[in-house]
């Protein structure tokens, strides 16, 4: 498998993992919410899954991306989970989320074992941070929607990741 890349700070960083492609199964990965307890794909199971990968929630673009998100998974069925993960310290997702207001958001770190991050294709060589993405992936765990931003600074398609999700609803 060839070297994939985005572009953070202004250079090409190589990003470890696999490339995930719509059809794909979504695979496994295991994280902690702010309040330290484990996670997994499996515990959204029978959900459809909007995730929203940034680098750090202390970031400009990264918080326009999760409040956007936010705001829009209110507009959504309840039976749409909104993850967005990061490498952030739990403690630092939790104060953001409260600053925020952010309560239709699950918030995941990644800062223990970068599982997401190696799983997914989303983790920076060297930076130990998540490139910048969106999944959307289905009540049956298959991947409908992928997006690798090419260049970290700007933000992702919303419209498409949300018509990804209104179409598997």
């Amino acid at each position: 498998m060839a070297d994939r890349s985005v572009v953070f700070g202004g250079h090409p960083v190589t990003l470890v993992g696999p490339e995930i492609r719509p059809g794909d199964k979504a695979p496994e990965f295991s994280l902690v919410d702010p309040d330290l307890k484990e996670h997994h794909l499996g515990s959204t199971q029978g959900k459809i899954r909007l995730i929203s990968v940034v680098p750090s929630l202390d970031t400009g673009v990264c918080n326009i991306q999760s409040r956007r998100f936010d705001q829009e998974a209110k507009q959504l069925s309840e039976d749409v989970v909104l993850v967005t993960v990061s490498m952030d310290l739990p403690f630092a997702q939790k104060r953001w989320q409260k600053e925020a207001g952010a309560d239709r958001t699950v918030l995941l770190s990644d800062h223990r074992e970068a599982s997401f991050g190696t799983a997914y294709g989303t983790l920076i060589k060297g930076l130990r941070l998540e490139a910048r993405a969106t999944f959307v992936v289905d009540r049956a765990g298959v991947v409908r929607h992928a997006e690798y931003v090419p260049v970290v600074s700007e933000e992702p398609n919303y419209e498409r990741a949300l018509a990804a999700v209104r179409k598997a609803l």
